[in-house]
C-alpha cells in the first residue's frame, strides 16, 4: 500500500484547525447516495474557504480518479486499496490512516461512512462521525447476518466515541439521540442540498420518451431495489390503475438490489406489466429529463435517512407523492402528498388523483420547488462547518 499527497507533514506553527476526512469506505460508484452527498459537500465547503479549517482527504485511488475536482480542491491522500475487500479496508484504517493522520497533526478525524473503525489508535484520534441512517439496527431483516452484526456491535460504539455524530435531517438526529442514547448537543444536522435543474431542450425530451417507450403519463420512481425501498406497493398500486389509465407508463430506474427478484415477480404477476418500465442504472441526463417527463414522481419507501429523490423531486417541479415515514415528511413538508407507506389503496388513490387532476399537479409543483428552494448545499456547507467547529469545542472527557 502506498500514499500520495499534496502536501508534506504540517507544521507545528498555530493556525487553522486541521481536520481528516475519512473516505477509504468510499467505493465510486458502489456506495450509491452516500457518495453524491458526501461529495457534494465537501465541494460546498471548498466553495466556502472558511479560514478556520483546512481539510485533508483519506481516500482510494478511485475515489481520486473519479472526483478530480475535489482532490484539486483538497489536499488528498490515496491509499491503493480496491476498497471492496471489507477486511483488507478496515486494516488499513487501522494503520495506514493513523499513520498518515499522524504524520499530518490531524486535530480531528471525520468519519464520513457511518462507523469510527476499530482499534485503540483510531479511538485516540477525536472523530466526527456521520451516521446516515439507523436502518440496520430498526430493520435489521433488511441486512445479511454478518452486516447485522458487525453494525449492531458499531454504531453504538461509534457514537460513544465520536464527539459529534452528523446526520442528514432532523429525524435521523432525533433517532440517534433516542436509540444511540448520545445527548442532543453531540448531535448535528447537515442536510443535503439540491439544485434546481436547467429545463430540457423538447428534443432531449422527445428522445427519452421515445427511448424508453413511454406513454403520455408517466409515473416515476428512482431507487435501487433494497426492500426498505418498497417497490412491491407501488408496483400493485399501479396495476390498480393500469386499466383505466391505458396510456400511463410506470417507470423504475436504479440498480439491482436485493430484492429485485421479488420486484420483478411481482411486475409479472400485476397484469400491467406491458405498462411497466425497467430501466436499469441510467445517466443523471437521462433522470433529469424523466423528472421533466414526470406526471407524477412516487416515494413509497418505508425508510430513509433524508430521501434526496424527494427533494429532487421537488426542485424538478414534479408533483410528488411519497411516504409518510422517517424522514420524508421533514424534507417533504407541504411539497408534496404524504401517504401511510404499504397501503396500496392509498397509493392508488393519491396517484390516480394526481393523473387526473392538472391543477392538483400544478399546486404540488409550485409547492414542492419552494419547499426544495430552502435545501442549498451552501447551507449545506455551512453546517458541516459548524458540526466541524462543535467537535473541536469538544473536550477529551466529553465536555464543551
Amino acid at each position: 500500500m502506498s500514499s500520495a499527497s499534496t502536501t508534506d507533514a504540517a507544521s507545528t506553527a498555530p493556525g487553522p484547525a486541521r481536520i481528516g476526512v475519512n473516505l477509504l469506505w468510499l467505493v465510486p460508484g458502489v456506495v450509491g447516495g452516500s457518495e453524491e452527498y458526501t461529495t457534494r459537500l465537501l465541494r460546498a465547503l471548498a466553495e466556502q474557504a472558511p479560514p478556520d479549517l483546512h481539510l485533508t482527504l483519506f481516500a482510494l485511488a478511485s475515489f481520486a480518479e473519479a472526483h478530480p475536482d475535489l482532490v484539486a480542491a483538497y489536499p488528498t491522500v490515496t491509499a491503493h486499496l480496491d476498497g471492496r475487500n471489507k477486511a483488507e479496508r478496515v486494516a488499513a484504517e487501522a494503520t495506514w490512516l493513523v499513520r498518515e493522520a499522524g504524520r499530518r497533526r490531524i486535530d480531528l478525524l471525520h468519519h464520513a461512512g457511518g462507523v469510527i473503525p476499530p482499534g485503540p489508535a483510531v479511538g485516540r484520534i477525536p472523530a466526527a462521525l456521520t451516521i446516515h441512517d439507523l436502518q440496520p439496527l430498526l430493520m435489521p431483516e433488511n441486512f445479511s447476518a454478518v452486516k447485522r452484526r458487525w453494525l449492531h456491535t458499531m454504531l453504538p460504539r461509534s457514537a460513544r466515541r465520536a464527539r459529534v455524530v452528523l446526520t442528514p435531517s432532523a429525524p435521523t438526529s432525533a433517532s440517534v439521540v433516542d436509540v444511540l442514547g448520545v445527548p442532543a448537543d453531540r448531535v448535528a444536522t447537515v442536510p443535503h442540498g439540491v439544485v434546481a435543474p436547467a429545463p430540457v431542450p423538447a428534443g432531449r425530451l422527445l428522445e427519452v420518451r421515445q427511448r424508453y417507450r413511454l406513454g403520455t403519463e408517466v409515473v416515476l420512481y428512482p431507487a435501487i431495489t433494497y426492500p426498505h425501498k418498497d417497490h412491491l406497493t407501488l408496483v400493485r398500486a399501479f396495476a390498480r390503475l393500469a386499466a383505466s389509465h391505458p396510456d400511463a407508463t410506470l417507470v423504475l430506474t436504479g440498480g439491482a438490489g436485493p430484492a429485485e427478484a421479488q420486484v420483478a415477480a411481482a411486475v409479472r404477476a400485476s397484469g400491467a406489466g406491458e405498462q411497466v418500465r425497467r430501466t436499469g442504472r441510467i445517466p443523471w441526463s437521462d433522470l433529469d429529463a424523466l423528472y421533466e417527463l414526470a406526471t407524477v414522481v412516487a416515494v413509497p419507501s418505508r425508510f430513509e435517512g433524508f430521501g434526496a429523490p424527494a427533494l429532487e423531486a421537488m426542485a424538478a417541479g414534479a408533483a410528488l407523492v411519497a411516504a409518510d415515514a422517517t424522514a420524508l415528511p421533514w424534507v417533504v413538508d407541504d411539497g408534496g402528498l404524504l401517504v401511510p407507506p404499504g397501503d396500496e389503496a392509498a397509493w392508488a388513490d393519491a396517484i390516480g388523483r394526481l393523473l387526473d387532476d392538472p391543477h392538483e399537479r400544478r399546486r404540488l409543483a409550485e409547492a414542492g420547488r419552494a419547499r426544495a428552494a430552502t435545501f442549498s448545499w451552501a447551507r449545506a456547507g455551512r453546517a458541516l462547518a459548524s458540526g466541524y467547529r462543535r467537535a473541536l469545542a469538544v473536550g477529551e472527557d466529553g465536555s464543551s
